[in-house]
């Protein structure tokens, strides 16, 4: 269904007002001190293996954890005053664990199979968003009036992690609050692309994103709750899952999903090699990890799939572009060749109005009818609410605690109110796509209509979350997969989605678009 007079010309006004916000940025934020410069090249060839194949490596005394350990420590001091993806790092921490894990196989009698059975992870580096509790890190988003909160407890995925054998290495940044898509705020700054440092990192696991597109991590951990794992791992060239909701618990992370948002976001893995995806989401899946049926194999000959290239022509969201358009055909015509099975294009009109499906579930209260706080609320945590329309004012001349991003989420609660059209758009959207994915059907569609923007330039293209967003609000597991890159050397990708609990099939496509199209690249390389 086309858009009413009225929704075209308020959408014009809001193109507007964000070219307005962009001219602003312009004027008031100076240009990157690290313009120019590249990423030094990868030396060590344990930084270019898997996290599966550096713990059957540990197990075998090969190498020791001491030695990878290490080695990511050298990366992460070379490239992190370039990326500041790293804002906090437990490197003495780090090293005593891992001289703990080389003692701990050194004394083991039962073999390799037990330490893989019980430790499946052991004595390798893992990277956390800084938005999860790690005992005695920072666990504040970026909230300057948070500044020197420190975690507790760890949030159970790391806890699971670690319990598994991986050492975490230290927190990554994060956008204000984890509301929005390039990972900046006031207390660490801004995040580089570790491609293109002039270019965004992506949100909210954008520190996550650019510190393992650079070879300083090899797995880490992301949440999503409009596309905060897909859309860096698109942007930093690496695979990244967006679990079915409810599967990964979301406990000790802040903030905490409040209102119906709870229902809708989820925790999941992010890493440069796809083998590594299957046995992080078993571990993080504790305990309800059987019901993913992870261990049943999956023949892709036997799947059914679909091709939708685009939304349909929202006017909120700019048009796919055509690199990537052409890079999702590649995907289809090289499957099709090389497993025998045939694509079905398809369209869903509902797709237009995808952003104003998201921010209305978004917005409404869970079952209990606790109404999610506002962004005002949570601006000014621990103390009373911020007032939007001030912090711009106090923005303006150089006094506000809160980066642009942030007032403008927080601006926008006002715009929209969810209509019955917009509620019945999504009711048939769910219906339609659940019908058609089934147990056995999996879907490709664009992570972003564009590569990495440039810093700052996403406030001029707000609505093209809802690319990754619509899968949240319905609850599908989504595998983001890298495709190579572009002519200017930067990340292309593809979303590759199933039905509910069905992540098993995203992540055997995973597996097969690693092997055709050669998965993460070094940055720098073709």
């Amino acid at each position: 269904m086309a858009l009413s007079r009225l929704e075209k010309i308020k959408a014009w006004f809001l193109r507007a007002a964000l070219g307005f916000f962009e001219l602003l940025l312009r004027l008031f934020i100076p240009r990157s001190p690290v313009s120019g410069k590249k990423l030094p090249a990868v030396r060590s060839p344990l930084l270019l293996l898997s996290a599966t194949q550096l713990a059957k490596k540990i197990r075998r005394k090969e190498v020791s954890s001491v030695e990878v350990v290490q080695a990511y420590i050298d990366r992460i001091q070379e490239v992190n005053p370039l990326l500041n993806a790293v804002v906090k790092d437990r490197f003495d921490a780090a090293l005593q664990e891992a001289s703990q894990v080389d003692k701990l196989i050194e004394e083991e009698t039962g073999g390799e199979e037990v330490l893989e059975d019980r430790l499946p992870l052991l004595g390798v580096p893992l990277s956390v968003k800084e938005s999860y509790a790690l005992q005695g890190m920072p666990f504040t988003t970026g909230l300057v009036s948070r500044r020197g909160v420190l975690a507790t407890v760890d949030a159970a995925p790391i806890a699971q992690l670690k319990r598994a054998g991986a050492i975490p290495m230290g927190v990554t940044n994060t956008p204000e609050l984890c509301m929005w898509c390039e990972s900046h705020n006031h207390l660490y700054g801004v995040t580089n692309n570790p491609y293109d440092l002039e270019r965004m990192a992506g949100g909210s696991s954008g520190g996550e994103g650019s510190i393992l597109g650079g070879a300083g991590a090899v797995i880490g951990v992301g949440s999503d709750i409009g596309g905060s794992i897909r859309m860096p791992s698109f942007f930093n060239g690496i695979f990244g899952h967006k679990t079915t909701p409810g599967m990964v618990s979301n406990e000790n992370q802040f903030p905490r999903a409040t209102g119906s948002q709870a229902d809708y976001v989820s925790s999941g893995p992010m890493c440069r090699y796809a083998e590594d995806l299957l046995p992080m989401l078993k571990i993080m899946a504790v305990p309800d990890a059987h019901l993913l049926k992870l261990d049943e194999k999956v023949d892709l000959k036997k799947l059914r799939f679909f091709n939708l290239p685009h939304d349909g022509g929202s006017l909120l969201t700019y048009p796919v572009s055509k690199e990537i358009l052409d890079a999702q055909k590649k995907v289809v015509q090289r499957m099709e060749a090389d497993l025998g099975v045939k694509f079905q294009r398809v369209q869903f009109p509902e797709l237009k109005n995808a952003f104003h499906i998201w921010h209305a579930y978004m917005g409404f209260p869970n079952k209990e009818g606790e109404y999610p706080l506002s962004m005002g609320e949570m601006m000014g945590e621990p103390g009373r609410p911020a007032w939007p329309l001030w912090e711009l004012l106090k923005w303006m001349v150089g006094k506000s605690d809160h980066t642009m991003a942030a007032i403008v989420v927080a601006l926008h609660g006002y715009v929209f109110r969810p209509s019955p059209f917009i509620i019945q758009q999504k009711e048939k959207l769910q219906k339609d796509i659940e019908e058609l994915l089934g147990t056995d059907g999996v879907l490709l569609y664009p992570t972003h209509p564009r590569v990495a923007p440039r810093h700052h330039h996403v406030l001029l293209r707000i609505y093209d979350v809802c690319y990754t967003a619509i899968f949240n609000t319905l609850r599908l597991p989504v595998t983001q997969c890298p495709l190579g890159l572009n002519q200017q050397g930067l990340p292309l990708g593809v979303q590759v989605i199933a039905g509910k609990n069905q992540d098993r099939l995203t992540l055997e496509v995973a597996l097969y678009l690693e092997k055709a199209f050669g998965g993460w690249k070094e940055p720098g390389t073709k």
